[in-house]
């Protein structure tokens, strides 16, 4: 061996030589001992993995799931550990549990434990369902009611879900002042996007026209007087850093959080996104959903999205940083994953961004950025960073605002797997569809613009651009990982009704109306959205979304399965319980309140 032979040889020795210490110093992980294991026995259970779709037992042990297939398929596991066999829902069909991908936990629960003024029947997972106010004298009525039952005359009233286009008119001060004038009475409207107030409340708060003039979406009248209108997002962050204290009140709040957690249970959810996350106040959300994520009471793990512009007005030139740092909170049941902007506003006001054509009488709507250039750079810094980004998006303005920004935000530093997330896709175009599907983004469809909007709404938009609101046909057959959900509170969490809002193109008013008929899909597809793509969608696909060993053992337990009734039924399908962790959790046990602790 010459000598330049042997350095290569020695050379080469040496780097394996120290590759294998390298290896020697990380221990080889241990093998944890597994406690009793619990085999679930169903009539069907219904993975969303396609290697093994259907079985018949489930396998669980210390929260997660160990096997799947039938009873005599879990023999390795149960012949070598204590085992139970678990017959309870042997005439049931097993999910894995539903993923809502986009709702609003706190604020949700704060608003639904509220006094109410929806067009629409809301349910209560404790009581009888409101029964909705349909005109502006029932609501009027019934604000009157909620006034005088408040004894102290100062208090202020929160009211929750005024519907602009049911009821036929923009609330302002002096409709409000027909309840009364001394009284603060705040109205938040059923989008969540903006309120309206009396004149108690201008005065109660001393909100004058100088202090508002900078603040975009406060409504001045003809007379240079406050017309009680706070419409879109600064103007109604604006008002509840002034009414904050005092409609959010800090001893409710745990329960509100549950109320929530039990209405999102019996509707066979099991995680749920907390879209915004830190609108409110970011450290006391923090401590109440840490302290939730902790009691025996709660039935759901939360994925946490943390509102931009927020949390940028606290951290300042430490905004990404701290972001990153989210995680050191992270537990089973509070997941922290990504961030959340805003493109344009609400859907259901009428007051989202459309070019052309624009809303049938002319009116444009807002976006939040003037350009796409403008929007890329104030996402660019969580980009670079490699958070998952989410865009509230609804029309068309809005929509291209938030494709093009994302096409800019590729080209500034190229990603592949960033899980850029559209949600809602109110007023889609092919073309549309088309760049989402070549920036490889993915869609959260808010399908309650067809279930419980398309009849309220196509005055305003034309029957064609009502009816394929979210096009959530032409996204799956491009191949889209498409989820659907309610935004609630804009809506109730009701996946098994989005399922079949998406199979039969229906809404719950007027159910012989089938609206864009091509965009249906099959129940397959629907199921799909509501678990393994809604999981995709916040990023948690690995710990939850479909039934396979290592995940946790979250399940929907139903009373039949969606995939086999008549699609028209899929909405009817009872929810029996839900599994988190392997632990059982019949409806039952959530219809009325319970100690946290």
């Amino acid at each position: 061996m010459n000598l330049k032979s042997k350095f290569i040889y020695l050379s080469v020795i040496g780097l394996f030589s120290s590759f294998a210490s390298a290896v020697q110093l990380i221990d080889p992980p241990s093998t944890p001992k597994l406690s009793n294991i619990t085999v679930f026995v169903a009539k069907k259970v219904v993975t969303m993995d396609p290697a093994i779709p259907t079985a018949t037992a489930v396998a669980v042990a210390d929260g997660r799931i160990l096997s799947v297939g039938s009873l005599a398929d879990m023999k390795p596991w149960t012949d070598k550990y204590p085992t139970q066999i678990n017959k309870q829902f042997a005439d049931k069909v097993i999910y894995p549990g539903f993923v809502e991908p986009h709702a609003h936990v706190l604020l949700g629960g704060i608003l639904f434990n509220k006094p109410m003024l929806t067009p629409s029947p809301m349910p209560n997972p404790w009581g009888p369902s409101f029964a909705g106010v349909p005109n502006v004298q029932a609501a009027m009525d019934a604000l009157k009611k909620y006034s005088a039952d408040i004894k102290d005359p100062n208090k202020t009233l929160l009211v929750w879900g005024w519907d602009e286009v049911a009821m036929g008119r923009v609330p302002d001060r002096q409709l409000l002042d027909q309840v009364s004038a001394t009284r603060p009475i705040i109205i938040w409207n059923g989008s969540g996007h903006d309120m309206y107030v009396n004149s108690g409340t201008i005065n109660h708060y001393g909100i004058t026209p100088d202090k508002v003039k900078d603040i975009a979406g406060v409504g001045i009248d003809k007379n240079g007087q406050l017309n009680g209108r706070f419409i879109d997002l600064a103007a109604e962050m604006y008002l509840l850093k002034l009414a904050g204290k005092d409609i959010l009140k800090p001893n409710e709040v745990p329960n509100d959080y549950l109320y929530m957690s039990d209405l999102m249970q019996q509707a066979g959810i099991t995680t749920t996104g907390d879209l915004a996350f830190g609108s409110l106040d970011f450290d006391a959300e923090l401590k109440v959903a840490q302290a939730f994520s902790k009691s025996p009471a709660s039935s759901i793990r939360v994925v946490p999205v943390i509102y931009a512009d927020p949390f940028k007005a606290k951290f300042g030139d430490k905004t990404i940083q701290e972001a990153l740092s989210l995680n050191q909170y992270d537990n089973d049941q509070l997941i922290f994953q990504g961030v959340k902007f805003y493109s344009d506003a609400g859907y259901m006001p009428e007051t989202m961004r459309m070019e052309h054509p624009s809303f049938v009488n002319g009116t444009i709507g807002q976006s939040t950025y003037k350009s796409a250039q403008e929007f890329s750079a104030a996402m660019k810094p969580w980009w670079d960073a490699g958070f998952h980004i989410h865009v509230h998006s609804n029309g068309d303005i809005g929509n291209q605002h938030t494709i093009n920004a994302l096409q800019l935000l590729q080209d500034s530093k190229p990603r592949f797997d960033h899980r850029f997330t559209v949600n809602h896709f109110g007023i889609p175009s092919t073309a549309m569809v088309f760049k989402i599907k070549a920036l490889n983004a993915v869609v959260s469809a808010n399908i309650t613009y067809v279930s419980e909007r398309a009849k309220l709404q196509y005055a305003a938009l034309g029957m064609d651009r009502a009816s394929y609101a979210t096009r959530v046909g032409t996204l799956v057959r491009n191949g889209i990982v498409t989820s659907i959900h309610s935004d609630a509170p804009v809506a109730a969490p009701d996946p098994l009704k989005e399922a079949w809002t998406v199979v039969t193109r229906r809404d719950v008013y007027n159910d012989s109306k089938v609206w864009a008929p091509a965009e249906a899909v099959s129940s397959a597809e629907a199921m799909k959205m509501i678990t393994i793509n809604a999981a995709y969608t916040l990023g948690v696909e690995d710990k939850v979304g479909s039934i396979e060993p290592g995940k946790y053992a979250d399940f929907a337990v139903l009373n039949s399965d969606p995939q086999t009734v008549p699609a028209i039924n899929i909405k009817d399908v009872g929810v029996y319980a839900t599994v988190l962790g392997g632990k059982v959790i019949p409806v039952s046990e959530t219809k009325k309140p319970r100690p946290l602790n």
